[in-house]
């Protein structure tokens, strides 16, 4: 399945329906008078959030939406019918913003939450409505309202508690496997994760938490290397950042540099996301014979003066993944939730992004997964 998790798009309300000139004429009435109907509103637009939606991958194929114009008045003081509303389905976590003055219109983060986005205009009076003792035979109507409209973009982030962080091949999509019910995809080569992963980690017969995985960040990405910013983003909701580290990697490179490196990377990209709670996750420990192994990852604490919470796991084998989920279920409830979105953020101005904006256009920026084998 495609993921795209950022696009435009035009919505356009209903226009109102024109009110009627219309006069009663009936035999023995011959002052029967206006009797034109008033016209019915135009449909207003709305975006509903789905639980059972996580892409925006629909809004590729069509871009324009536009809801019934109301219909005209007509005689025997009768009004034209409404138009009918219409509800654009949106995956939760959808933010909304106006294209043109980018301002947040909306944050959807409950299913079937509803965003009136663009009000349809008013119907127009009829004739009937001019009446008056000095006019009694007003032949003047009032056109219908036009509808809003409004460029549209849409901008899905993840709703995660927890966010996995590490560089390609840290082994997060085999963590999110073993502490979870997600089946990403894995494989003993770099990206193998080309789009974010959610899964609900169950610790008590009604306790569970949200833990995100996305694709592996590397030197560079809050530039746009790699897979870039596009999906630094979604850690932005999360409340707390695990951040794992392969203690034996096969190019020989420097654990405790990885994790420098990446560090830099989230501050370079946002500060408030660089100052949340982060867990330092010592992966794939059975790699190496255990003592080993706790030499090794206590060498990497020490090294990068580590402070925080520190855990040792194999991921390939479930090996202490148990207490780490059970140590993020006690410590949640002390981390204050995720700021909430504001206007400020990346708009993308780079060449061939999401400044483009070019309605008629077959594609849209750069976020194309149509070649990539399904997951």
């Amino acid at each position: 399945m495609q993921f795209l998790d950022e696009v435009r798009i035009t919505v356009g309300a209903g226009n109102g329906g024109h009110g009627s000139v219309s006069f009663r004429r009936e035999k023995f009435i011959p002052f029967g008078g206006p009797d034109g109907g008033d016209g019915g509103r135009g449909g207003d637009v709305y975006l509903v959030a789905q639980e059972n939606l996580n892409t925006l991958i629909d809004f590729r194929y069509q871009r324009r939406y536009r809801a019934e114009n109301g219909h005209g008045g007509a005689g025997r003081q009768m009004t034209g019918r409404a138009g009918k509303d219409l509800e654009i389905a949106v995956p939760v976590g959808t933010l909304v913003y106006d294209e043109d003055t980018r301002e947040l219109l909306g944050d959807l983060r409950e299913n079937q939450q509803r965003l009136l986005i663009a009000k349809g205009g008013r119907g127009g009076h009829g004739n009937l409505w001019y009446k008056t003792s000095v006019n009694r035979a007003p032949r003047q109507f009032e056109k219908g309202g036009l509808g809003e409209e409004r460029n549209l973009r849409l901008e899905l982030r993840l709703l995660a508690d927890v966010g996995l962080l590490g560089l390609p091949n840290a082994g997060k999509s085999t963590f999110i496997r073993a502490v979870s019910a997600a089946k990403p995809k894995v494989a003993s080569y770099p990206f193998t994760t080309l789009h974010p992963q959610l899964g609900v980690v169950r610790v008590g017969e009604h306790e569970s938490f949200v833990l995100g995985d996305i694709p592996g960040l590397i030197p560079g990405a809050a530039e746009g290397a790699g897979l870039g910013t596009r999906f630094l983003r979604h850690l932005r909701r999360t409340r707390l950042l695990l951040h794992l580290v392969d203690i034996a990697p096969l190019e020989e490179s420097d654990p405790a540099q990885s994790v420098t490196a990446l560090a830099a990377e989230l501050e370079a990209y946002s500060s408030e996301l660089a100052g949340r709670p982060r867990w330092l996750i010592g992966n794939k420990a059975d790699l190496l014979p255990l003592p080993e192994a706790a030499q090794r990852f206590q060498a990497i604490c020490k090294e990068l003066a580590w402070e925080g919470p520190a855990f040792l796991v194999s991921a390939a084998t479930g090996a202490g993944c148990k207490e780490v989920t059970q140590a993020i279920w006690r410590a949640l409830p002390e981390i204050p939730p995720a700021p909430e979105p504001s206007g400020d953020i990346d708009w993308y101005d780079e060449e061939g992004a999401a400044e483009e904006s070019d309605w008629d256009e077959e594609d849209w920026g750069d976020t194309d997964w149509e070649d990539e084998e399904e997951e």
